[in-house]
């Protein structure tokens, strides 16, 4: 029963062999995975993908191979509770009207949130939902799940749903992009002969010794020949926003990952999320446990690198310009400390945002990234990429 997601997994790219297939059926004849989706995922990573490059292609695969495993219908769980189906509509997810959002009002920024925070939970006792004051789920407090507030505390809620959280209090997993994606689209591949003949711009000369052979023996004296480097000398430093708000531009950011890896010979990337820290990291599966520290990059890598930050610059004000303001922990220094510091460091930098242009002027953290980049922020786009090249160079 499970040859379609074996055939999946070859079909995704993933070098599974009949050996480790059979594997993971005597993983499951012996039960080690029964009833529970997750362990039966774990069961099937670990018997079927022997190289760390290929886990978000299991996942993709997986995904397909098992589409709406975990779905349960709404009928089937009104029929075992037998309760109308609006109130359980209700009780689940509190749907406000337009009036009503503008009625809630912001706690008064960062401090004030963080202290409202401390408070409820010395004095919260037990479980909370639907209000607006207590940590809970379904209503208009700032703090808690499935409800609305203007600015808040996410706790317990699996995914964004009106960006309006200043922290996220839950332990998320993000996955790596992955750098064989093939281009699909004419813009990227346009844009790969860009970054082309950017790379060989200034390229550093080597020797032709063919051609100085050649040259030698025909002169009857040492005739030295150069020719220009045959891989790009250009030194790229790759900063990619994971997680969130870039779920949604995914595919474009694995398409241009992908021809960066594929053109440029000293290429060198990270991964943040929102904002660059103390902390970036180069798989996203180890991101609480192997960080890499900043200033360890910043001292690593010299001026003479292009740093280029791809992210969509959406996120809390607060994470930009205030200490603590960090989504997901708590953080010495303001982001745009580290903005800047990386500024300083690679003075070749630019900012390319998958978020159309014509979005970025409602957004207000768009704005303070770039007057941080001092205007040099350009969508991820053919035209964009082209201003972003003459702007590097």
């Amino acid at each position: 029963m499970f040859l379609p997601f074996f055939e999946t997994l070859r079909r995704t790219g993933i070098p599974v062999s009949l050996r480790e297939y059979l594997g993971f059926l005597e993983g499951l004849a012996a039960g080690l995975a029964t009833y529970e989706v997750e362990t039966f995922y774990y069961l099937a990573r670990t018997a079927m993908v022997k190289d760390e490059r290929h886990l978000d292609r299991f996942d993709r695969a997986f995904a397909e191979a098992f589409k709406g495993i975990e779905a349960i219908s709404a009928e089937a769980v009104l029929e075992a509770i037998d309760l109308p189906a609006e109130w359980l509509e209700k009780l689940l997810e509190r749907t406000l009207t337009s009036a009503e959002k503008s009625q809630i009002e912001a706690l008064g920024g960062f401090d004030k949130l963080m202290e409202t925070l401390r408070k409820r939970l010395e004095e919260q006792k037990g479980r909370h939902q639907g209000g607006s004051k207590w940590i809970g789920t379904a209503g208009t407090s700032p703090f808690g799940a499935y409800g609305y507030n203007p600015e808040g505390v996410r706790i317990g809620q699996k995914e964004s749903r009106n960006q309006r959280a200043v922290k996220v209090w839950d332990k998320r997993d993000f996955r790596n992009l992955d750098d064989q994606v093939e281009l699909g689209t004419r813009n990227i591949k346009v844009a790969l002969k860009r970054l082309r003949r950017w790379a060989r711009t200034g390229a550093a000369e080597e020797l032709d010794l063919p051609g100085t052979i050649r040259a030698t023996a025909e002169h009857g004296y040492l005739d030295v020949k150069t020719r220009p480097e045959r891989h790009n000398a250009v030194k790229v430093l790759l900063f990619l926003d994971v997680g969130g708000s870039m779920d949604p531009h995914v595919r474009v950011v694995e398409e241009l990952f992908s021809a960066a890896r594929a053109e440029f010979k000293h290429l060198e990337y990270y991964y943040f999320h929102n904002c660059l820290y103390e902390g970036v990291w180069r798989d996203n599966h180890r991101r609480w446990d192997r960080q890499t520290p900043t200033p360890e990059v910043l001292r690593t890598y010299g001026s003479d690198y292009k740093a280029i930050f791809v992210g969509d610059a959406s996120m809390s004000p607060y994470e930009i310009a205030h200490p603590g303001g960090a989504n997901e922990h708590w953080n010495a220094e303001a982001g745009q400390v580290w903005l800047e510091r990386a500024r300083a460091q690679w003075p070749g930098n630019v900012w390319l945002n998958p978020l159309p242009e014509r979005y970025w002027p409602h957004t207000q953290s768009v704005g303070m990234i770039r007057r941080i980049f001092e205007g040099a922020m350009f969508p991820l786009t053919l035209d964009g990429i082209g201003r972003a090249v003459k702007a590097l160079t």
